[in-house]
């Protein structure tokens, strides 16, 4: 990936599913080990990165869980930029990750870049959902952002992914999401966790991109749940001041 002194560096993390227990397993993964051994192979690009992305699911329905994140993260010295997903609890994520440098939710400006960071949980269900009166909001700050390059993260899938039993838990009004941001030309990129899973593609000038976890990773176009064999992962996304963004997905072996 090329860099240019105007590139905004963003290491993005998502689905860590950490329990109390910091020796607490999910479907055979310990996630606390998972999440450290993928921060130790992700320390060169985070000593480069302007901020770090954590995109939901942080915890697996355990609020004691989020007082594993500071101790692991401050230290960094960089911006924390936080969305909850399905699994975390929105009031509790919000009160236990407070303190700089974290930020749960809103915007956040680097360079020429505003990333937008939008809650899609709806509580007490897997799926997802921003609702009539989120995508008004959005399309009001999407006009006040004219200026710049966006990028929009958020937990939930907003498009069929080819999985029957995952695209039923996606985000239920993706297709208006998609519409309103095709009518906005600042919009260059959607990043999005959930699926477990790589997914890259193009639609417009909008890049969508959905990252593996740091954990547990599913299946492809499984029509029923089923576990994949592969490593955690994290996504590196290089946001140029042209509005193009590089990108790539790092897997973490940690044998």
């Amino acid at each position: 990936m090329s860099v240019s002194t105007n590139t905004v560096q963003l290491v993005q993390f998502t689905d860590l599913h950490l329990l109390a227990d910091p020796e607490g397993c999910l479907k055979g993964v310990a996630t606390l080990a998972s999440l450290r051994a993928t921060l130790s192979a992700a320390a060169a690009d985070l000593a480069a990165a302007d901020a770090v992305v954590l995109s939901g699911d942080l915890v697996q329905d355990q609020p004691a869980a989020y007082a594993h994140l500071p101790p692991l993260l401050a230290p960094l010295g960089k911006p924390v930029l936080c969305i909850p997903g399905n699994h975390d609890l929105p009031q509790v994520l919000a009160t236990s990750l407070q303190q700089a440098p974290f930020q749960v939710g809103g915007q956040h400006d680097a360079g020429r870049w505003r990333i937008m960071l939008l809650d899609s949980s709806v509580a007490g269900q897997a799926h997802g959902g921003l609702g009539a009166a989120a995508l008004a909001a959005l399309a009001e700050q999407l006009r006040q952002a004219a200026d710049r390059h966006v990028l929009i993260v958020l937990h939930h899938p907003p498009l069929p992914l080819g999985s029957a039993w995952l695209d039923e838990i996606g985000l239920l009004d993706g297709a208006a999401l998609l519409a309103l941001l095709h009518a906005h030309d600042c919009v260059r990129g959607v990043v999005f966790g959930h699926a477990h899973q790589v997914y890259d593609a193009t639609a417009g000038r909008l890049r969508l991109l959905g990252t593996p976890s740091t954990c547990a990773q599913f299946r492809p176009r499984s029509a029923e749940f089923a576990l994949d064999d592969l490593p955690p992962a994290y996504r590196v996304l290089q946001l140029q001041a042209d509005g193009q963004i590089d990108t790539r997905v790092v897997w973490v072996h940690c044998d």
